[in-house]
């Protein structure tokens, strides 16, 4: 999964991404600080990881791992190459899902690029711009199916969804926002569209509204937002990521408890990430290594055995599989043997978040 990191410029979006990264990107109180945008792979955490590996003492643990991309700030007029606004097109055309950096702080000393905290204003900038380049695509493909609609009646139905798709964008709806059937659903995933990428929304907040959120109007018009856009938001405050972010994993976790949080911002981000874009992790579990694989939610197993090698998908013949809280309950694959919770499943299984695969195979 790739995460890219998105803002107008000073609104905290570097900051935010080396404090959960360490990667160490450069960040400063000035536009343009990020230039060619800069990446940062992180594990996901998964506890299940940890007591597979108290299980079976493995060789190596390998963790599934996320890649965020911190993409230079956006200014008005991206669209048309204003600002660095072609670099950021390209860039955000690559990732899988938009986690979008808003500004909900007042802090006179940060220059806001417009002049004052807007956090509606400031979403709306971003959004149009995605909108503006995704026109131009919109249009382009509208012209071609209509000319080739004159020669087969079948492209009907595609060009009425991208007529309307055209006029939703004019109004300023993102893509993602259009209701569609599974047959216009199929044009739009085919069309590579910025505003369709699912979108989670970081309201970065100062240390004391995040404390007290609840009581911030700027956050307050964030969550407005995000609900009427169907996407995800958290409150998150970079500040206090940068603090924890060198802390052992005993003091991290008491300090977030004093916040009333159990997790950091990462851990909250890879969650809503996963959920945003339908994705799981299944196991693999012995002495060489214990291991998590990322799969799309509604992976059958043999595609699913393909994230390991090619020929496991070419050659599958089964898979033995065992839930991760049945075999925690017995204790150990033997005893779960024994008591008949290790499955044999064929190509037509679908993989469960949290399964323990041994996949057969024969090539």
């Amino acid at each position: 999964m790739k995460l890219g990191m998105v803002g107008l410029p000073n609104v905290g979006k570097s900051t935010l991404f080396n404090a959960i990264t360490n990667a160490g990107a450069a960040s400063a109180n000035y536009p343009f600080c990020t230039i060619e945008p800069n990446m940062g792979v992180v594990s996901v955490p998964d506890k299940r990881l940890d007591a597979l590996a108290e299980m079976h003492k493995p060789d190596k643990l390998t963790p599934a791992v996320l890649e965020f991309v911190d993409i230079a700030g956006l200014v008005r007029g991206a669209s048309k190459g204003e600002g660095l606004g072609n670099k950021f097109l390209s860039n955000i055309r690559e990732v899988d899902a938009i986690v979008h950096v808003v500004r909900c702080f007042d802090d006179g000393e940060i220059v806001h690029v417009d002049g004052e905290v807007d956090p509606a204003r400031d979403i709306e900038t971003i959004n149009l711009e995605l909108i503006f380049s995704d026109l131009d695509i919109v249009e382009r493909r509208l012209d071609r199916a209509q000319k080739a609609a004159k020669g087969d009646k079948r492209l009907a139905g595609e060009v009425a969804f991208l007529q309307r798709l055209k006029a939703w964008l004019e109004e300023g709806g993102s893509a993602r926002g259009i209701g569609c059937d599974d047959a216009e659903l199929e044009v739009l995933r085919d069309t590579p569209l910025l505003s369709a990428k699912p979108v989670i929304y970081a309201a970065n907040l100062s240390e004391t509204d995040f404390r007290n959120r609840a009581e911030n109007v700027y956050f307050g018009q964030v969550r407005q937002i995000a609900e009427q856009e169907g996407a995800q938001v958290l409150p998150i405050c970079a500040k206090l990521e940068e603090e924890i972010a060198d802390m052992s994993a005993e003091d991290k976790l008491m300090f977030l408890g004093e916040l009333g949080l159990k997790e950091s911002g990462l851990d909250r981000i890879i969650q809503t990430g996963y959920a945003l874009l339908g994705l799981i992790s299944y196991l693999t579990a012995g002495k060489p290594e214990v291991r998590a694989w990322t799969i799309q939610r509604g992976t059958k197993a043999p595609q699913a055995a393909g994230k390991i090698h090619t020929d496991f998908e070419k050659g599958f013949i089964r898979a033995e599989v065992i839930s991760f809280d049945d075999l925690m309950a017995c204790g150990s694959m033997a005893t779960a043997k024994e008591k008949g919770l290790v499955r044999l499943e064929g190509k037509e299984y679908v993989m469960q978040d949290g399964d323990i695969v041994l996949f057969r195979f024969n090539v």
